[in-house]
């Protein structure tokens, strides 16, 4: 999603990486940023939080009428429904994420 929007481009590919998969383990309640995960990424749960939250609001108030393939592409069972996922509610995001 993130390749189609500009606002994206200059943040580091790593640093996305990891933002998104603090947000996936977040939205699935599968626990937080552990100390593994920091050490591999080089980034702490902190660096991310920003990131992590304009990711989830760009899943929860993007256009639903423009530049469909990937929302398409990633709504099919091979790629297990990812697009149909339900954004995580800001205020709890924002609470799970201070909380961790």
């Amino acid at each position: 999603m993130t390749l189609q929007e500009y606002d994206y481009a200059r943040e580091s590919p790593s640093k996305l990486a990891a933002s998104c998969l603090l947000l996936a383990l977040t939205m699935k309640n599968l626990g937080g940023w552990t100390p593994t995960l920091e050490y591999y990424s080089g980034y702490s749960a902190q660096d991310l939080h920003t990131l992590v939250k304009r990711l989830n609001f760009l899943l929860t108030y993007q256009p639903r009428d423009k530049l469909n393939a990937v929302r398409s592409k990633y709504s099919h069972r091979v790629f297990f429904e990812v697009a149909k996922v339900t954004p995580m509610d800001m205020l709890k995001l924002e609470e799970t994420l201070t909380n961790s």
